[in-house]
């Protein structure tokens, strides 16, 4: 018999709630994983993607990760992975690295016998690149009973699904006996075709809609495949308090509840519901706080009516009240076209660098009098159109006053895994420009 434990979605480097302590949690929760497969001497740790938060993790998350995978290498369980959307990478995958340290194996097309189970990986494939996939894996060889799957992806028939898992099994030119998941942060398993298909769900809670226990999967191989689930006990606590305020009922009562619950060093999600008054989150929060919490979070679901109709008030766009501060300052042209290049969000992080070095280059070698600071504005002035405001009305004609163009993005929100937009934890359609380079399955594995 061959046992394995089933995980993914650990997203190490995560800073939660923007919470040094919560980045912290993530690598954790994958080392108690490490932990439990040493302790009950599993055959191998499979990881179904996202090791990672994002394909850019710092210093730090991976010498915390390569101190994990030792524990592993230590004991002799190997650890086999493919690469999740989050991780990604146009060239070298992170999982590349950890192999040439004999740390781990990334899984692909050729199979890797464990036991008597043979074990295949499919990385992520963004949606646009999926009608060019050929699913040609090399034959299970002679000494494997069973052959296994490993991918990253949204399937069928989970919810908010975007994968045909039909038609993977059929065009696949290996019968595989389980195909093991990672992207959904809820655990769940079916059977296709006769073949069972499972997501394991996330180490960690990487969303407040993530209510469920966190754990993993384990697999075993024997004369069938059968599924079990654990549950990691150790994780973060997170005290959900939800309220429903009845009508004239307020603040007062939502403290009560709050004050019910032992939230030392626990993040505490408040929900508010109902026909009550209107509540201050920032005093909800505080509360929290002062009792103990890491992190606390107020979630107001009520669409209140304005108490006073005679009441308006109005924003002034904030980028324009930025450039005003800006020409206050009697910055030169070419200081204030930096700025505005620095402020873009239409430009990646990073190319922001190169970019204001660039310009400033192009500027000491045309202009050097747009170094010279700005003559001072008398009140009453009329605004002044920069240079960089020129710049801007030429990439961007189509922009609106509130200066977004109409394919601009929003501000960000924290992943969730229970909505369309979130099952993946921040998976969408922006992962499917990111990072495959061709739509073999060669080059996927």
């Amino acid at each position: 018999m061959t046992r394995v434990i089933h995980t993914g979605d650990t997203h190490i480097g995560y800073q939660q709630y923007n919470s040094p302590e919560r980045r912290q949690d993530f690598l954790e929760a994958f080392r108690s994983v490490v932990e439990d497969a040493v302790a009950d001497d599993i055959d191998a740790v499979v990881h179904a993607g996202d090791l990672f938060h994002d394909r850019r993790p710092s210093l730090v998350d991976l010498q915390g990760t390569i101190d994990v995978l030792r524990t592993l290498s230590d004991a002799g369980v190997p650890f086999l992975a493919v690469v999740g959307n989050h991780e990604s990478k146009r060239d070298a995958q992170w999982l590349d690295l950890f192999a040439d340290l004999g740390l781990a194996t990334r899984l692909g097309a050729d199979p890797v016998v464990v036991g008597d189970a043979a074990f295949y990986g499919l990385d992520f494939v963004p949606r646009s690149r999926r009608d060019d996939l050929e699913y040609a894996f090399d034959p299970v060889p002679e000494e494997a009973d069973h052959a296994t799957l490993v991918s990253h992806g949204l399937f069928e028939p989970f919810a908010h699904a975007d994968w045909d898992t039909e038609v993977v099994l059929e065009e696949s030119t290996v019968d595989f006996d389980a195909v093991l998941l990672g992207d959904n942060h809820a655990p769940d398993t079916a059977e296709v075709r006769d073949t069972w298909v499972t997501y394991c769900g996330s180490t960690e809670r990487a969303s407040a809609s993530e209510r469920e226990d966190r754990g993993y999967n384990i697999v075993d191989f024997e004369e069938s495949v059968a599924i079990s689930r654990r549950g990691l006990t150790d994780t973060r606590e997170f005290v959900f308090v939800d309220v429903d305020l009845a009508e004239g009922e307020g603040i007062d009562r939502v403290q009560e509840r709050v004050r019910q619950h032992d939230l030392e060093e626990a993040v505490v999600i408040v929900t508010i519901e109902g026909e009550g008054r209107p509540i201050t989150p920032a005093a909800i929060e505080e509360l929290a706080i002062d009792r103990g919490a890491l992190v606390a979070r107020v979630n107001d679901r009520r669409e209140l009516p304005d108490e006073d109709d005679e009441v308006s008030v109005s924003f002034a766009n904030p980028d324009d009240a930025v450039r005003e501060r800006v020409r206050e300052l009697g910055l030169s042209d070419a200081a204030r076209e930096i700025d505005e290049a620095v402020r873009n969000s239409d430009l990646a992080d990073a190319n922001v660098r190169e970019t204001v070095e660039r310009r400033v280059r192009e500027l000491l070698e045309d202009d050097r009098s747009a170094f010279e600071p700005a003559p001072e504005r008398e009140p009453g002035d009329e605004d002044v159109t920069t240079v960089a405001d020129h710049l801007a009305d030429e990439a961007d004609p189509e922009a609106d006053s509130t200066g977004t163009s109409a394919g601009g993005t929003g501000e960000g929100t924290e992943p969730t895994a229970d909505t369309a937009e979130s099952t993946t934890d921040d998976a969408g359609e922006a992962d499917e420009t990111a990072d495959a380079d061709t739509a073999s399955l060669g080059d996927f594995a």
